[in-house]
């Protein structure tokens, strides 16, 4: 497939909304790296399902996804299938934040670190992220409504 243009945004924040949004993702996933050998052992520390290995997974997928949300947060000329998996990138972040966020909060007491920095810039446990998560879904879910890829198709009457 060729690449494309973005769609315009339905409205002026949108362009806004999705540089803040690649800012954040990008600021957290160049934190995450910075440390990146003791990135999993963050996660390990939640107790999470799966232990090490999970965490392993989980630290990789959570960068991945950060920096394959970039392409389509930045306006940038993309095939519309990498379009929509560059959107749905955003979706997983956020999605894997809030589940993250939560486990941290209700399973584990221990945590000194907030995992969402990685090792690099220690953070409090606490209800925060989870509202942060939300708050960045939001935005998450504002940016894909103005910028969403897929054509609609009108229905013949």
């Amino acid at each position: 497939m060729t690449p494309t243009a973005a769609p315009a945004p339905k409205t002026d924040n949108i362009r806004t909304v999705s540089i803040v949004l690649a800012v954040l993702f990008t600021g957290m996933a160049v934190a995450q790296l910075f440390t990146y050998e003791t990135f999993p052992s963050v996660l390990t520390a939640l107790w999470l399902p799966g232990g090490s290995s999970f965490a392993h997974i989980m630290a990789a997928l959570v960068v991945i996804f950060e920096v394959f949300a970039l392409p389509f947060l930045l306006f940038m000329r993309l095939s519309p299938a990498m379009r929509v998996l560059s959107m749905v990138s955003g979706w997983l972040v956020v999605a894997i934040w809030l589940a993250l966020s939560v486990w941290e909060n209700v399973m584990v007491e221990i945590a000194g670190n907030s995992w969402l920095l990685g090792d690099t810039v220690h953070l409090p446990v606490g209800w925060w992220s989870v509202l942060w998560g939300i708050a960045v879904g939001m935005l998450v879910g504002w940016a894909s409504w103005g910028m969403w890829p897929l054509k609609k198709h009108k229905h013949k009457k």
